[in-house]
C-alpha cells in the first residue's frame, strides 16, 4: 500500500544507532522504585542452585574467538531474567529470543523518536546548555515541561512498538498485571528505568512459561499505553509529537500520536459457517447482512475510510431480535462466513470476536476493561472487523434495574460510549451486531444506539417450513419433496421486496392507531412536513422516540438508497473493485445509488417504530405479569398463614 503523505520515515540507521543503549538497558541498570512496591524479593534472577550462575555460559570452539560475556553488577537484568527461564536443553527458546529482540527493537525505536522530538522542540539545545551550567533561569520551567513530554513520548512509543511486534506471537493465554505504577516523567532515561523495573517484576512473578512471557509483555504494553495516554491528556508541549507521524518501513510500524499501532492480525475462525440459502425466512435481515458483508469490503486501507461511510449508507451497529430458535446464531454464522471468504480472496486480515457473559467479572472495573478491549480489537483500522454481542440483555445491564450487577452496568456504559459517543469514529472497516431474545430488557439508550433493526422472526410461511425441514433432514433419505419447489420462496430480492412492502402500514397495534389518525387528518404522507408530523405523533405516543430514533431512521433510508448488492465478481476478482483507488470505488458506488422515495421513508419509519412499540409492549406486559404473580403469591401466602394460625 502506498505511504500517506503526512508520514515521515524513521530511518533505519537512526534506529540502529540506539541499539547499544537499548541493549545496555536490557543487560543491567540500577533502579530504586519511587512509586510502586516490589512484589518479587530481589530484583536479580535467583540462582537455580549454589555455584550455578543465572546466565548461561557459552564456550567457543573456534580458536581465537572470545565469546565469554562479562557479568553485570546492576540490579535489574531483564535479559538475564528471560534467559534464566526454563526453556529445555540449556538453550534460550525461540520465543524467549523473540521477546528480547522485540524489547530491544521497541526501546531503540522509542529512543529514536525521542531524538526527533528533542530536535523539533529545541530540547536538545536546552539539555546541552543545562550540562554546561548555562541554562537561563527564565527557561527552567520550559526545560522541565519538555523533559516530561519527552518521557511520555518515549514510554508510549516503546509500549506501542512492543505491542505491535509481539501481537503476531500472541496465543490464547492472557495475563492480568493490573495498573503500571512506576511511571516516572522526570526525564526519558529515568522513565525507561521505572517501567523496565516494573516489567522485570511482572516477568519474575507471572511468566512461568514462554507463552505466558509473551502474554505478560503484551499485557504490560497495553497497560502502559493506557497509563501514558491518560497522563498525556493533561501534559503540555506535546503538539510537535502529536502533529507528526512517523513510519518504520522495516516493521510496517507507524507512530501517530498517542494512538496505538496495531499489527494487522486477524483471528482464526473455527465456527461453522452457513451459506445464505441455509438461512430460511428472515428475508430482510438476511438481505441486509449480505449487503453489509460486501459493504465492509469497500474499506480503503490507505485512506482508512469506507466510501459507504462517507456517502451515508453504512451500518455501524445493528440489533437483531426475535424469539428463541428463530435463527440469530445462523445469521451470525452466515455473515461471518461471507466476510471471512471475501477477506481470504482479497488477502485482507479479518477479525471476528464475540462479547459473551464470560466477560462479566466480579472485580470492579474489570468488566468495563473487557468490553473496551473487545471494542478496541474490532475497530482496529488495520483489519476488517465483525463484533457480535449475543444475548445482550444478559450481558449489558439496564440502568435502574436493581437486578443489574455492577459489571453489567460497566459494560453498558462502555458500549454506549463506543457506539455513539463524542469520540466515536465510523471508518467503515467494522460493524457490531447486538442480538437478543428479549430486547425489551436492554437499556433504552443502548438499544437506540443500534443504527439498524433486524427482526429475526425465522420461518413464517408454509413454504418456509417445507424448506427448513428439507434442509435440516439432509440427504440421507428418499422421502419425495412433493408439490413444492425447494427454496423458491427464499429468492432473496422477491422476498425482500414483499417484506419491505409489508411495512407500508405499521404492524404493532399501538403504532397503527397513530398512523391511521395522522392519515385521516393529513391524507397521504407525501411531504416532509407530513412525515415530520407523523414522527411527532409517534413521539407523543412514546416519549422514548427521540432525535436519535430519527437519525437511525434516516440512516436506514440512506441504506435503502444503496439498495443494491455489489456484484459477486467484484468480490471474486479484487482488481475490479476492492483494489481500486478510494475515489474510483466511491464513484463506482455512486453510480449504483438510487434516489430516496417517500415510500422508503414511510416503510423505514414504520419498521423502526414497530420495533420500539414491540419492545415497549413486551416490557410493560412483562412488568404487569410479574406484579400479578407477586400479588397472587401474597394472597396465597396470606391464606396459608391464616389457615395455619386457625
Amino acid at each position: 500500500m502506498s505511504q500517506t503523505t503526512d508520514q515521515m520515515e524513521l530511518r533505519e540507521e537512526d534506529i540502529r544507532k540506539q541499539y547499544p543503549a537499548a541493549l545496555a538497558l536490557l543487560e543491567g541498570f540500577d533502579h530504586a522504585p519511587r512509586i510502586a512496591v516490589a512484589s518479587v524479593a530481589g530484583a536479580a534472577p535467583v540462582e537455580r542452585s549454589p555455584g550455578i550462575g543465572t546466565r548461561r555460559a557459552f564456550r567457543s570452539t573456534t580458536p581465537g574467538l572470545v565469546t565469554r560475556r562479562v557479568a553485570r553488577t546492576e540490579g535489574i537484568q531483564i535479559a538475564a531474567r528471560i534467559e534464566a527461564m526454563e526453556a529445555g536443553e540449556g538453550l534460550m527458546s525461540p520465543l524467549q529470543a523473540t521477546v528480547l529482540q522485540a524489547l530491544r527493537r521497541a526501546l531503540a525505536v522509542a529512543l529514536a523518536v525521542a531524538d526527533q522530538y528533542a530536535e523539533r522542540t529545541g530540547l536538545r539545545d536546552l539539555k546541552r546548555a543545562n550540562l554546561e551550567g548555562a541554562l537561563p533561569p527564565a527557561r527552567t520551567s520550559e526545560f522541565s515541561e519538555l523533559l516530561t513530554a519527552e518521557a511520555l513520548v518515549t514510554l508510549y512509543v516503546f509500549a506501542s512498538s512492543l505491542s505491535f511486534q509481539l501481537a503476531p506471537h500472541a496465543g490464547s493465554e492472557t495475563v492480568e498485571i493490573g495498573e503500571v505504577e512506576e511511571v516516572l516523567t522526570d526525564n526519558a532515561q529515568l522513565a525507561l528505568h521505572g517501567v523496565l523495573w516494573e516489567l522485570d517484576q511482572d516477568i519474575a512473578g507471572l511468566a512461568s512459561s514462554d507463552t505466558r512471557l509473551v502474554a505478560v509483555a503484551l499485557a504490560f504494553a497495553e497497560a502502559l499505553m493506557d497509563k501514558v495516554a491518560a497522563r498525556a491528556s493533561t501534559a503540555g508541549r506535546l503538539e510537535p509529537f502529536t502533529a507528526a507521524h512517523w513510519r518504520v518501513e522495516a516493521d510496517q510500524f507507524t507512530v501517530q500520536g498517542f494512538s496505538p499501532a496495531r499489527a494487522a492480525k486477524g483471528s482464526t475462525l473455527t465456527m461453522t459457517f452457513k451459506t445464505p440459502h441455509e438461512v430460511v425466512g428472515n428475508h430482510i435481515a438476511k438481505y441486509q447482512a449480505m449487503k453489509l458483508a460486501k459493504m465492509i469490503m469497500a474499506y480503503d486501507f490507505d485512506r482508512k475510510l469506507n466510501p459507504f461511510a462517507e456517502l451515508g449508507g453504512f451500518i455501524f451497529t445493528f440489533m437483531g431480535d426475535g424469539a428463541p430458535g428463530t435463527g440469530k446464531t445462523t445469521l451470525i454464522q452466515m455473515m461471518a462466513g461471507l466476510i471471512n471468504g471475501y477477506c481470504q480472496v482479497a488477502g485482507y486480515p479479518f477479525r471476528y470476536q464475540n462479547l459473551s457473559t464470560d466477560n462479566i467479572d466480579s472485580y470492579q472495573g474489570k468488566s468495563g476493561q473487557n468490553a473496551k478491549a473487545f471494542i478496541t480489537s474490532i475497530i482496529d483500522p488495520a483489519v476488517i472487523g465483525f463484533g457480535t454481542i449475543d444475548d445482550i440483555d444478559q450481558l449489558a445491564g439496564k440502568r435502574g434495574d436493581r437486578q443489574s450487577s455492577a459489571g453489567q452496568l460497566e459494560i453498558t456504559a462502555v458500549l454506549m460510549e463506543s457506539f455513539a459517543g463524542a469520540n466515536t469514529v465510523v471508518r467503515g472497516n467494522c460493524t457490531f451486531g447486538m442480538f437478543s431474545n428479549y430486547p425489551e430488557n436492554v437499556d433504552d439508550a443502548l438499544r437506540q444506539r443500534a443504527g439498524a433493526r433486524f427482526l429475526v422472526d425465522g420461518p413464517q410461511t408454509r413454504d418456509d417450513y417445507i424448506d427448513i425441514l428439507s434442509l435440516l433432514l439432509g440427504k440421507n433419505h428418499k422421502i419425495p419433496v412433493g408439490d413444492h419447489t425447494l427454496f423458491a420462496a427464499q429468492e432473496i430480492k422477491k422476498a425482500v421486496a414483499a417484506s419491505f412492502e409489508g411495512h407500508s402500514r405499521p404492524h404493532e397495534e399501538g403504532l397503527l392507531k397513530v398512523f391511521d389518525k395522522v392519515d385521516r387528518d393529513l391524507g397521504a404522507l407525501d411531504t416532509i412536513a407530513k412525515l415530520g408530523t407523523y414522527l411527532k405523533a409517534i413521539q407523543e405516543a412514546d416519549p422514548r422516540f427521540t432525535g436519535r430514533a430519527i437519525k437511525n431512521i434516516t440512516d436506514a433510508v440512506k441504506v435503502r438508497a444503496m439498495d443494491f448488492e455489489l456484484p459477486d465478481e467484484w468480490m471474486e476478482e479484487p482488481d475490479l473493485f476492492l483494489f481500486q483507488p478510494y475515489d474510483t470505488k466511491k464513484a463506482m458506488i455512486e453510480d449504483l445509488r438510487q434516489p430516496i422515495t417517500t415510500a422508503m421513508v414511510i416503510q423505514e419509519i414504520n419498521r423502526y417504530a414497530d420495533s420500539e412499540f414491540r419492545y415497549a409492549d413486551k416490557s410493560d406486559e412483562v412488568a404487569i405479569s410479574n406484579m400479578v404473580r407477586d400479588f397472587e403469591r401474597q394472597e396465597e401466602a396470606k391464606r396459608r398463614y391464616l389457615e395455619a394460625k386457625g
